[in-house]
């Protein structure tokens, strides 16, 4: 089938003014304006109503969290002592729980314009073994791609650090699960709607042993690497005394400072450490609403864009932002930007710029996050029919400084996967009821 997507009130692409056409998974020709499709299309649709952007692509977040949103052991808490709190919660996490935390997630994130989705699920509590197989089954059956990481958690309260013995997994246990989701579900090939990436929770989390036999099977299946750093000052200091060095210092011993890491958060970098970070390659995933909720800082995106590190968005966890809505973080991102850096610095298109081909160069991907002739047809739809939007002038910078936050059309792979704002194939109320039931578990 070849489809037109014809004449869009806006979309974020050159030359295609109007639309697009898909044929299969790929987008085959953009029609610039005045100008038809030189081969007659099987279908059209008619997308004068919407707003066109490329699909949006979360490069960090914690699926399982959506079973704790708003919880009260959390409340007012400063960052550690919340993680302290919610991981004796999190620790009942079951594998029906999981799934239903994690289709909740997938859909939530669909209906905002997200068609690839990075998760990092570092939860493994006795019977949870499998739980990046079920992270896999799920997103397979929505159809939205994934890069899922495989995280980890090694040092826990018998060896001094702060997770409960019970979530947390010895080295060689978290290395031979990571060879084996590799080599069943990491697929490198263009177009790809599975991808794994290693995921340690922090440098600090884990034994070096797993931050270097990470790094060795990354290198072996071309795969990428990931975690958190650098989202407190209180880590350095920790780092500082634990092992003599700074977090990224530590990173660079066990053979992550490399153009296949993308890290989450990234605020307390010294200037020394952005430029190598830049020269590195290395990605950073600036997670807005978390980083707000805890107070933590700002990460320096301009400072580190301008060094020639990739900036993604992520809307990290459902229990630290307590929503998984890519266009929010999309518009928080270019407000904290603006508070950083001064109104003229950080642009709508700045922000919807990290939110789609920032992120995509975090998972390693050039495929997606842009539209154009050869790339996936991942796209996302918007309308500008609710009074939020009525008086824009410039359509697409509306939908950051309006506060879009619900596609009414998602395309993954060239299907449709939104439709007039519902979910394909899936009963959205059915779900809601069965995902509140599982949350009881939790309260």
């Amino acid at each position: 089938m070849r489809i037109w997507i014809k004449d869009p009130l806006a979309i974020l692409a050159a030359s295609a003014e109007r639309g697009i056409v898909v044929e299969g998974a790929e987008i085959v020709e953009c029609i610039a304006r005045g100008r038809a499709p030189a081969t007659r299309p099987d279908a059209t649709f008619d997308a004068s109503r919407h707003v066109v952007l490329p699909g949006l692509v979360n490069a960090h977040h914690h699926f399982y969290q959506t079973l704790t949103r708003a919880h009260s052991a959390g409340f007012g808490k400063e960052l550690v002592p919340w993680l302290v709190a919610m991981e004796r919660v999190w620790d009942r996490m079951t594998p029906e729980a999981l799934r239903i935390a994690v289709r909740m997630a997938l859909v939530e994130l669909m209906l905002s314009g997200c068609t690839t989705a990075a998760d990092h699920h570092n939860l493994f509590p006795p019977g949870l073994e499998d739980a990046i197989d079920i992270e896999v089954e799920e997103a397979m059956k929505l159809g939205l791609r994934m890069t899922v990481s495989r995280g980890s958690m090694g040092i826990s309260e018998k060896d001094g650090g702060l997770q409960p013995d019970s979530i947390v997994q010895d080295s060689e246990t978290i290395l031979e699960d990571s060879e084996r989701v590799l080599r069943l579900y990491h697929d490198r090939n263009a177009g790809a709607m599975v991808r794994v990436a290693l995921a340690p929770c922090s440098p600090l989390a884990v034994p070096k042993r797993v931050m270097e036999g990470s790094a060795e099977l990354a290198e072996r299946f071309d795969a990428r690497l990931h975690c958190h750093l650098c989202q407190s000052p209180d880590e350095d200091v920790y780092a500082m005394q634990a092992f003599g060095k700074r977090s990224v210092d530590i990173l660079e011993d066990a053979g992550w400072l490399t153009s296949r890491t993308w890290v989450a958060h990234g605020i307390y970098f010294d200037p020394a450490e952005i430029e190598r970070l830049g020269r590195a390659g290395v990605g950073v995933s600036h997670c807005a609403a978390s980083d707000m909720l805890f107070a933590q800082g700002i990460c320096p995106t301009v400072d580190l864009e301008a060094a020639g590190v990739a900036i993604g968005l992520g809307v990290d966890g459902s229990a630290s932002n307590d929503s998984s809505n890519m266009m929010e973080a999309v518009r928080h991102s270019m407000m904290l930007g603006r508070l950083r850096y001064g109104p003229s610095a950080v642009t709508p298109y700045d922000a919807l710029r990290w939110g789609t081909q920032g992120s995509a160069r975090c998972l390693g991907r050039d495929d997606i996050g842009a539209i154009g002739v050869g790339m996936q047809a991942d796209l996302a739809l918007f309308t500008l029919d609710e009074p939020r939007f009525s008086g824009a002038q410039d359509p697409i910078a509306a939908l950051a400084l309006c506060g879009a936050h619900r596609a009414d059309r998602v395309m993954v792979a060239g299907r449709w996967r939104v439709i007039d704002g519902e979910p394909e194939g899936v009963d959205l109320k059915a779900l809601i009821a069965k995902h509140k039931a599982a949350a009881r578990a939790f309260a």
